[in-house]
């Protein structure tokens, strides 16, 4: 929603600045312009991309209205989760954790947690990860390598878009520079005429070039770091889970274990101790209130 708001004060600030010199707004209205500058990058997305990515890019920018999911209580969440998985295993011993972890819509513990869990990429690494830890053939060290490849490899998937994203708002000042000249040709055609047509032709020309320079820095680019943030923001959720599983699988307390995934929060986002351990022992009024 913040993207959105950005966005329009963006707009609004060039409008209005524009307005204050006695601009002719119409003279900004030049369809042919963009339809040359956003037709031109758009080709760049199906160029330079797959079509699965090119969705992607669409997708991840229509997402940013509802934005990052990875709040403090979406946090407190995931510390509940882990310290019920963690205590699960203590109780029922690693053999029910196994059952639980192969077939996690029917498990109790997972069920309590649709919001987590409806994410199936945070599911499958959570229950992938407890089926390593609870085989037993694997070292501590070289789970926690596997974890880390898993998260790096993970990350570059979810930033494909913006990476292509980023490399159309490098292009859109030379796509506007491209309408310029266009523009300039369709000028020098009409010379001889009256000064009014070749005047307009002029600022047509101009406005692409203002167009490519707008779209790329103040819409695009920006857009673009956005979703840089939000998949930073997603790689840092994943490293609060490696945290907590491999302090689980080196075999400590579930309260310590936690207590390893709650420091691995950013400091914005991360729960203080009272405020964990009363969500986990089931009192959200008291974890609300810290």
């Amino acid at each position: 929603m913040f993207a959105l708001i950005g966005i329009v004060v963006v707009f609004g600030s060039i409008v209005g600045g524009f307005l204050m010199e006695k601009g002719n707004l119409a003279v900004l209205v030049q369809p042919a312009e963009l339809v040359i500058i956003g037709g031109s990058a758009f080709g760049t997305i199906l160029v330079g991309n797959p079509l699965s990515l090119t969705i992607k890019v669409f997708t991840s920018v229509l997402g940013l209205i509802a934005g990052s999911k990875f709040t403090k209580e979406f946090y407190l969440e995931t510390l509940k989760l882990l310290n019920d998985i963690f205590v699960f295993a203590r109780k029922s011993g690693t053999a029910k954790l196994e059952e639980d972890v192969e077939n996690p819509d029917k498990s109790e513990v997972f069920k309590k947690y649709p919001k987590i869990v409806k994410d199936h990429h945070i599911l499958h690494f959570i229950c992938d990860t407890l089926r390593t830890a609870v085989s037993g053939v694997v070292a501590p060290h070289d789970l926690d390598a596997l974890l880390e490849n898993d998260i790096d490899i993970h990350h570059h998937e979810i930033s494909a878009p913006g990476t292509a994203l980023a490399t159309v708002a490098d292009a859109l000042p030379g796509l506007g520079i491209v309408a310029a000249v266009l523009g300039v040709v369709i000028t020098m055609g009409a010379l001889g005429g009256p000064p009014e047509e070749i005047g307009h032709k002029v600022a047509a020309a101009l406005v692409g070039t203002f167009l490519g320079i707008l779209l790329s820095y103040g819409v695009v680019a920006p857009v673009a770091a956005n979703l840089g943030k939000i998949y930073e923001a997603e790689s840092q959720y994943y490293q609060v889970l490696r945290a907590g599983l491999m302090a689980f699988a080196k075999g400590m307390a579930p309260t310590i274990a936690v207590e390893f995934a709650r420091r691995a929060i950013p400091p914005d986002l991360r729960p203080n101790f009272k405020a964990m351990e009363a969500a986990c022992k089931g009192r959200p009024a008291e974890a609300k209130a810290a």
